[in-house]
């Protein structure tokens, strides 16, 4: 299972440096938005010269790159909007570990979102750059736009999107990842939920690997939510002076939703490992079962073979021989200790299912 790839430049690379640091990109796609609160201008498949044009006017930006973004890519819009190259480095070597960082007078935030995969769950980084009228966001992966609620809200007269600030735009686009981690836990309880039930009435093999599979999701969950929850943190104490205090109203409900999601993982990786305990439970308890029901029947057999093994000696001196009544009588009473024994099992409550 593909948990997360990091590209880093060659050993020795002078920091911030983007010239082949990440591998070839792919399809690449920035959408532009130019808002105010009265109106809106809105390019679906903007070029690197439309970024450009966006400083010349005051109003509020937001770019969006979707797809792996190229080295020239990242220096045009390092250039026009003074983007630090250590977090442009950051953007193109992927993988990064969620975290923010300011560098004058933006601010740089690293999340992670997750994706099911055909190989188990993949985190896909998000960078966000906060300007005073702008913000960049970049998605690596392209399958799929994670903001297109984000731009319908911002298309709407009145939204409260168009009348703030953009740090409340980087509020919302924050809130839109973190909140993206609920519906992947939901599908994770579900299959917590219909495991519980196999392990309870069949355990197999197969179970256990599905437990395997799910405690590696979770700790994929794990190792970006627990960063995002400090980030979130981060932003709402003074240190995030581009943030204000209106918008760090509205992280403190983000970092809420990032609390509950911890306390929903850490709740399912405890089941998950119960799990494994019921597993290895019901796999003991069902050798006991076999177990007890060989010795029953071997416990049986033991007076059954002694007889058998008496009379086969064939002593001529035994009387039986010579009867026309010895054998039924013996196998009557090898017959008649065999039930008298498993009635007394039963008396006893040893071939009852426990």
């Amino acid at each position: 299972m593909t948990v997360f790839q990091t590209r880093y430049p060659p050993p020795g690379t002078a920091p911030g440096t983007l010239a082949g640091a990440a591998i070839e990109a792919g399809t690449l796609n920035i959408s532009l938005i130019n808002y105010t609160a009265d109106r809106i201008e809105e390019f679906g498949r903007a070029g690197i010269a439309d970024c450009r044009q966006s400083l010349d006017h005051p109003d509020k930006t937001w770019i969006h790159v979707t797809g792996r973004p190229d080295p020239q890519l990242l220096t045009d819009l390092g250039e026009f909007f003074g983007l630090h190259p250590l977090a442009l480095e950051d953007v193109l070597n992927q993988g990064q570990r969620p975290k923010a960082d300011v560098y004058d007078d933006q601010l740089f935030v690293v999340m992670s979102e997750m994706r099911q995969t055909p190989n188990g769950l993949a985190a896909v980084q998000v960078s966000f750059f906060l300007g005073p009228n702008f913000v960049i966001s970049i998605q690596e992966d392209g399958a799929e736009d994670l903001f297109e609620p984000i731009r319908r809200r911002l298309r709407q007269n009145g939204s409260r999107l168009r009348t703030k600030d953009s740090d409340y735009l980087l509020y919302a686009l924050i809130d839109v990842v973190v909140d993206r981690k609920f519906p992947v836990l939901e599908r994770i309880g579900e299959r917590i939920e219909q495991l519980d039930n196999e392990l309870l009435e069949k355990p197999s093999r197969a179970a256990v690997g599905e437990i395997h599979e799910m405690k590696r999701d979770l700790l994929v969950v794990r190792r970006f939510c627990w960063p995002e929850r400090e980030v979130i943190g981060w932003l709402l104490r003074d240190e995030a002076s581009l943030i204000g205090a209106e918008s760090r109203t509205y992280l403190r409900d983000c970092y809420d939703h990032a609390v509950q999601i911890i306390d929903l993982l850490e709740t399912y990786r405890e089941m998950v490992a119960m799990q494994m305990e019921v597993y290895l439970s019901a796999i003991s308890h069902r050798l006991n079962e076999i177990i007890r029901v060989l010795t029953v029947i071997s416990t049986i057999f033991i007076p059954l073979t002694f007889i058998t093994s008496l009379y086969g000696m064939n002593f001529d001196a035994m009387p039986e021989l010579h009867s026309p009544w010895g054998y039924p009588i013996v196998v009557a009473l090898m017959a008649g200790i065999a039930l008298a024994m498993i009635f007394w099992f039963w008396r006893r409550g040893w071939l009852r299912r426990s």
